[in-house]
């Protein structure tokens, strides 16, 4: 992935936020794609299925567990207005340094970008970048 900077723990989470991100949304291009990275990744299927009910998965680790919350927490309403509350930022923080967490933020900032597409346009999941429209 080109993150050679970056531990394999949080490439991991990163991917893993990308597919919740899609499973979220409803969008089964980047379902399926972000399932097939996991795969290709070496992933077991396990962690991989755990990850539409991560909160009591026992494949996952805690960091992971709160990417995962993270991710939920920004594309999810709340009723309070408070989308990442201050007790969810400082769990992600003990779990992750800045650099990490920034990276986090990026993860899931740019699925964001990328949701609107999938949606809007629907690519067919398993062709290649160029070659996904039916139009």
């Amino acid at each position: 992935m080109g993150w050679s900077w970056c531990p394999g723990s949080l490439v991991r989470s990163y991917s893993l936020v990308q597919l919740r991100a899609g499973q979220i949304v409803g969008s089964t291009y980047h379902t399926v794609r972000q399932t097939g990275l996991l795969r290709k990744a070496g992933e077991t299927e396990e962690r991989i299925t755990a990850v539409a009910s991560w909160q009591d998965a026992p494949y996952l680790t805690d960091a992971e567990r709160v990417a995962l919350e993270l991710v939920e927490a920004v594309l999810t309403p709340s009723p309070s207005g408070e989308r990442v509350p201050d007790e969810l930022y400082a769990r992600a923080s003990a779990h992750y340094d800045d650099k990490g967490l920034w990276t986090l933020t990026l993860a899931i900032s740019q699925i964001c970008f990328f949701i609107p597409v999938a949606l809007i346009a629907k690519p067919i999941p398993g062709k290649p970048p160029g070659k996904n429209y039916s139009k």
